[in-house]
């Protein structure tokens, strides 16, 4: 689409990047006269009318963002079935790439990206706007280091669209939050879980969950909890950990609950990196459970006091002392009945409980090598066994496929009896994740591949846009993972591709003309010969290569003038001094041209730009026999002084 203008205003100048829904080009606003970026939607998205009516709803409302951390939104159009939105154009690199070319940062550094993020999020979340789609791809960085969100409204029309149509989700699945992973309902916290997975990435170098598939990253988004960052990265402080960790809980409940919120703990871990100001919010979920009798002995204080109750009030009549007596004989005697009836309940129960097999609670491990193992841990821990997980890679075994366990298969155990077994899980073979290698030198490039235990194979291919010896891409591409020990295709630049032209007819042409008529086929001049001519009016006589023959672009043509026995001429020696120079610009131009008598055709010696300091300026000036030499002095284009030397 180079080349192409949108809305009578916008030229499409280079592609400078894209995603899943949309492709992104540098522009030139012919109105404003900037350049701009513009995003258009990918056409398998335009023939839906409910989708684009949200793309644009959604884009406009983000129009109305004002903060210095987020890209503006300058418009939103379309053309016939090109639907466009114009940003301001970023001249920068995504924070994606930034971590990927320096690494883990530096925690401060990571901090303060994440205060300047988390500010355009707190100003979209006022502005009743969910991001849905926060992370380091979506974040570009200035060369001044300052941080840009974009996508701001795109994200919500694209998810929402998505899931009433297909019933998907569309989303990052490295740095979405569990709700997303679900299908569930987002809100703002949903952002703030994001901007947690991307500082986790920031300090550490690679993102808590991932997977061979999008399903399996997502299952540990919603299931499993991550390494603390300060054990991958013990320069982590404490109080970042705490930061971090708070933002990625996966209950919605248990995270920060605003940006205004996380931005305060973010701003004050600057001053305090140990921490102990991050608050957690716990919650207590009691599950049904058996709980023990009440024994007597708690009972007995209280049954000690009715007794003596008792006897205080037998104490005062006999008639009252004889009625008890008799009551008391007849509440003993059905005491005593009932005690051995359960006496001889409980009896039974037992011995039958004893001779009989707990079928019911039994539970026996088994077979689970070559086996998924979340389902086999699911399985395990509904029966009340405590599961270990060990990771290791594995070049036979598919990752999350189980390799060994602790406990032989066929052993029973009682379900619920919180039994232990650890269980060693595939990480599957050992996975290089491609580096940005675009535009760099191809022998770098195949070092830093080979480094990395990859095989590489370097193909050539022409390119208008990179430059010759330069890696034009890989495949596999930029940021993708490959089985250690793979094969990676490195694509050199030829540079542009020079195709074949007719070379013109130059035979009486003055220099310039030679060029301009060189310049319209891409083409070149070569030698001029006699060097060093001064007379440009000359007229070519003859050329090499001779016209009519093809040859490439960019091939030189040298070009041949009649040679001239230049008369012998004479030196005068003056001074040029100006006066009042501070009246003046700095831009100073002088000219001198000779007039010989025999043809009283000017020829230019001197036409240069001095500065006020190379004067009183001393020159040579050349004056041909019978002729005369001109000198002009120009002050801010305007004719300060001239004279004429013979």
């Amino acid at each position: 689409m180079e080349g192409q203008i949108l809305g009578n205003r916008y030229e499409l100048l280079e592609k400078i990047g894209g995603g899943g829904m949309a492709l992104v080009y540098k522009a030139k606003c012919k109105l404003l006269n900037r350049f701009v970026a513009l995003k258009i939607l990918r056409p398998e998205f335009t023939n839906d009318e409910e989708f684009v009516k949200r793309f644009r709803v959604e884009a406009q409302s983000a129009a109305s963002l004002s903060h210095p951390n987020v890209v503006s939104i300058y418009d939103v159009g379309h053309e016939g079935n090109v639907h466009f939105i114009v940003m301001e154009y970023i001249n920068g690199i995504t924070l994606k790439e930034y971590i990927t070319n320096k690494g883990a940062l530096k925690w401060e550094e990571a901090v303060k990206i994440s205060i300047q993020i988390c500010s355009a999020i707190e100003h979209a979340h006022r502005n009743h706007i969910v991001h849905r789609d926060i992370k380091p791809h979506n974040i570009l960085m200035t060369k001044d280091g300052i941080a840009k969100v974009t996508d701001f409204g795109i994200a919500r029309a694209v998810s929402s669209s998505t899931i009433t149509m297909v019933g998907s989700t569309i989303g990052s699945v490295h740095y979405f939050s569990p709700e997303q992973a679900r299908g569930g309902f987002t809100d703002e916290k949903s952002d703030l879980y994001s901007l947690g997975i991307g500082l986790y990435e920031m300090v550490t170098g690679r993102v808590p969950f991932d997977g061979e598939t999008p399903v399996a990253v997502a299952l540990q988004h919603i299931q499993d909890e991550p390494k603390h960052p300060i054990e991958i990265n013990s320069e982590v402080p404490a109080g970042v950990n705490s930061i971090i960790m708070k933002a990625i809980k996966k209950d919605k409940n248990a995270r920060y609950q605003s940006a205004t919120e996380m931005l305060g703990d973010l701003n004050r871990v600057l001053r305090e990196p140990k921490g102990g100001f991050v608050t957690e919010v716990r919650f207590e979920n009691f599950a049904t459970r058996r709980i023990e009798a009440i024994k007597d002995s708690e009972l007995a204080p209280k049954a000690k006091q009715q007794v003596d109750k008792s006897e205080t009030n037998i104490g005062k009549d006999d008639k009252g002392k004889k009625k008890t007596n008799k009551l008391t004989y007849w509440l003993a005697g059905a005491t005593s009945l009932v005690i051995i009836v359960v006496c001889i309940l409980v009896t039974y129960n037992v011995i039958v409980s004893s001779l009989a097999p707990d079928n019911e609670n039994a539970y026996m491990i088994n077979d689970y090598v070559g086996k998924d193992y979340n389902t086999v841990k699911n399985e395990l821990v509904g029966k009340g066994i405590i599961v270990k997980e060990k990771r290791k890679t594995d070049d036979t075994a598919q990752k999350d496929t189980i390799i060994s366990q602790s406990i032989s298969p066929g052993k029973n155990f009682k379900a619920g009896g919180y039994t232990e077994i650890e269980l060693v899980v595939s990480d599957g073979p050992k996975k290089v994740r491609i580096p940005q290698l675009k535009n760099k030198d191809y022998r770098d490039a195949v070092i830093m591949l080979e480094d990395r235990g990859l095989v590489t194979n370097v193909q050539e291919e022409f390119s208008e846009d990179v430059g010759t010896g330069l890696v034009i891409r890989t495949e596999p591409g930029y940021d993708e993972e490959v089985k250690e020990g793979s094969e990676v295709t490195v694509y050199k630049s030829k540079g542009p591709e020079l195709k074949m032209v007719k070379i013109p007819d130059l035979i009486g042409k003055t220099e310039m003309e030679a060029q301009r008529a060189l310049a319209d086929l891409k083409l070149t001049i070569g030698k001029i010969i006699p060097e060093n001519t001064s007379n440009r009016i000359d007229k070519v006589i003859r050329q090499n290569p001779l016209p009519g023959d093809m040859i490439k672009e960019g091939t030189p043509i040298d070009i041949y003038f009649e040679e001239v026995k230049n008369e012998p001429r004479k030196e005068v020696k003056v001074n040029i001094i100006l006066n009042n120079l501070e009246d003046f610009g700095d831009k100073i131009q002088v000219r001198i041209e000779a007039i010989p008598s025999d043809t009283n055709t000017k020829e230019f010696l001197v036409n240069e730009e001095k500065s006020k300091t190379d004067f009183p300026l001393p020159l040579n000036i050349p004056v041909p026999n019978e002729g005369k030499t001109k000198v002009s002095i120009y002050l801010d284009d305007k004719l300060y002084n001239e004279f004429e030397q013979e």
